[in-house]
């Protein structure tokens, strides 16, 4: 049996029992010496599990309920920031939800970008054409680059790729379309001619 001496908290326990026993995985205790070498200072043969006695055991319960209630509470402070000039904004780059909240003369929401109408489809062979001119001004384009470029639907374009071009998934080129191998050399030999 092993007393502890009061350290200011009420609901520890002071009475434990000590049970000791040398069956355990061997283990060593090192330090570094001053010159910065690793030295062995001890090898640990025992090991010693305390546990409350079962007098004191409800006491013992509180101090983990308290223990595990501390560690739950976060104690988290907003602070208010004046004079703010700027410099990193989360918010940028995501949906502006002005132009929907103002409201014109009449009451209706603002009038939709231009950006945003819908493109219309070409005909496949003339995109076709456009889309080898561009792989032959520069091998590797993303998808973004050939939308704005041809000013297509992006699923009419992944639509044309997946029959002329490869997505590279790895190295350097990832995220971009090539063209296939068989696509690359009639180019090149129209280039010769």
């Amino acid at each position: 049996m092993m007393e502890v001496a009061a350290n200011g908290s009420v609901t520890a326990p002071k009475s434990y029992s000590l049970n000791m026993s040398s069956e355990i995985i061997p283990m060593y205790i090192f330090s570094e010496t001053s010159d910065g070498k690793v030295a062995v200072d001890g090898k640990v043969e025992h090991k010693f599990d305390m546990k409350p006695h079962t007098q004191n055991i409800d006491d013992y319960r509180r101090l983990c309920r308290e223990r595990t209630n501390k560690s739950n509470f976060k104690a988290r402070q907003v602070q208010v920031i004046d004079n703010d000039r700027g410099g990193y904004n989360p918010m940028q780059g995501m949906m502006d939800f002005s132009s929907i909240l103002s409201k014109d003369k009449k009451g209706s929401a603002a009038p939709v970008k231009a950006q945003e109408m819908k493109r219309t489809r070409m005909d496949r062979g003339e995109l076709e054409n456009i889309l080898f001119k561009l792989f032959e001004r520069q091998p590797n384009w993303t998808l973004k680059q050939l939308v704005t470029e041809t000013d297509q639907p992006q699923q009419f374009i992944k639509e044309i790729l997946n029959d002329l071009g490869l997505y590279n998934k790895r190295g350097t080129n990832q995220g971009t379309y090539e063209l296939k191998p068989e696509y690359k050399k009639s180019t090149e030999d129209m280039e010769g001619e």
